[in-house]
Formats: structure tokens, sequence, C-alpha cells
């Protein structure tokens, strides 16, 4: 049976700091091995803002999960780039390859305009990667894939929900998949992805990231509704379909084991 065309890429990308990178651009007379330039920069970030967290342009991709939806919002397939071996170079030339492949579908992500597509970007630009059809700088304004409106290009759900930065969205993805069932945070955030791959765990990693990926799409089916796309029942109906993918392909899966024993129904308020 031949699959429907892909429409819709919902992604998100985890990333490490580049201690090399940091040492030669914050701290150059100071001879810091990577590692040491990591923690000097994690601790200079947490004493000014009171997080640890190292901004997008020192950041090196070592996770990108994609899940491939349909025009119908049907979820097709969910991957991750580059197994087992999850190599940046390489993840950056498949995520661009994919995109233009499957004839440059609309990108969903949360918040990925201000950190998701950074990190690809600047990790294009880093390995030599041509991207006219993403850097469109020559088509109008309004046209360019990365003009901040253009929902053909990319739907970040932050914008939607924070309408373009005017609110907050207090809570973020963990919230809003929280507020229809699904499992948002359990046990593992950004905060600890550092960590975890020092310690050899880019594998559990990516399964995090594979999470995220499901909350983004369930998030994303829900704001269809809200914006018309889909009625309620037609979104009830997908969430079945993909449960019942997530079923299908959970054996010897630690990620869709996990998060189908963290799965809640979403159910409607009584009349």
């Amino acid at each position: 049976m031949t699959q429907s065309p892909v429409s819709y890429l919902v992604f998100d990308v985890e990333a490490v700091a580049d201690g090399d990178l940091i040492s030669r651009v914050r701290y150059p007379e100071e001879e810091l091995t990577p590692q040491a330039a990591i923690a000097k920069y994690q601790g200079e970030q947490f004493e000014s803002t009171g997080s640890d967290f190292i901004p997008a342009t020192f950041m090196l991709p070592v996770s990108v999960a994609i899940a491939k939806i349909t025009a119908d919002y049907r979820l097709q397939d969910l991957t991750v780039l580059d197994a087992p071996e999850f190599r940046p170079n390489v993840i950056i030339k498949k995520f661009w390859q994919g995109w233009t492949h499957y004839g440059q579908p609309t990108f969903v992500t949360f918040n990925g305009r201000g950190y998701d597509l950074p990190v690809l970007e600047l990790a294009a630009y880093r390995y030599g990667i041509s991207l006219p059809e993403w850097f469109n700088l020559d088509a109008r304004s309004f046209e360019q894939s990365r003009n901040r409106y253009n929902s053909s290009a990319h739907i970040d759900l932050m914008d939607l929900f924070s309408n373009f930065g005017a609110g907050r969205v207090t809570g973020g993805l963990n919230l809003l998949a929280n507020l229809i069932g699904k499992p948002g945070k359990t046990g593992i955030d950004g905060s600890k992805v550092q960590a975890m791959y020092d310690a050899g765990k880019a594998g559990e990693i990516n399964d995090y990231c594979r999470c995220d990926v499901l909350d983004t799409y369930f998030v994303f089916l829900r704001s269809r509704v809200l914006t018309g796309q889909l009625s309620i029942d037609e979104e009830q109906e997908i969430v079945t379909e993909a449960y019942r993918y997530l079923e299908g392909e959970s054996e010897g899966n630690a990620a869709y084991l996990h998060y189908l024993e963290h799965w809640g129904d979403w159910e409607a308020p009584e009349e």
C-alpha cells in the first residue's frame, strides 16, 4: 500500500555543549579542557540566571526525533536520526536531506524557532551544508521559510499559544501535554541531557526525545481542534490510531513502553 505524502514533520532536538568551542571562544587564554570549559560556563550561567542552560550557539545536536505526519494529521512514522551512533554531522545531514526529500513539509515544534532550529541551522553552517530552500532570502518577506509568521513553513506551538510572545506559556509543553492527558515530563528533562551524554547514555537521550515528539504531536492535534481543522471527535479518533501504532511498535522499544505506561485518556467534561 502506498503511503500518503508527508505534510508535517514534528520534531525535537536534544543537544550537548561543545566544550572545545566554549574553551576557544570564551576562555582563550586559560587553556581549559572541554569538560572544564563546560563546567565553568555552566557555573557562570547559573550564577547570573539561576539556570546552567548554555545558549544554542554553543550546542551540538546528539538527538533529533522526527514524526512524519500526513495531511489529515495521522502519524505515519517516528524515528531518531543516525541510531545508534548519533553523530552530530550525520544527524544534521540526514535532517535537512529528509526535509528536502519529502518535499519540504511544514515543521511543527514547541519553541523550535527559539532553540531547535537555531541549533540545526548553525550546525549546517558548521558542516558546510547548503540550504537555499530554507534560507530563501530573495523571496518576499512573508514567503520566506524562516519568517516568524509563515505557518506553511513552520508551526511553532509556543508561538501559537503565546500569541507570538504577547503572553507566556508557563509550564510549557509539559503543561499542554498534561492538560490533554498525555505524559509530559516523566523523570527526564532537558537539564539532564548533558550529564546523561557524558555518562554514555546517548540512547536514553534519544528515547526521551521520542517522548517529547509524541507530546508535541498530541498537542499539535489538539491545536488543530482549537483552530478548526479538526473536530474533537476526529482528533480523538486519530489519537486512538496513534495509540495503536505505539502499541504495535512498542516491543523492545523502551521509549514507547514508557510513554504507554504513563498514557492518560482525555475525558470530555460533563455538560
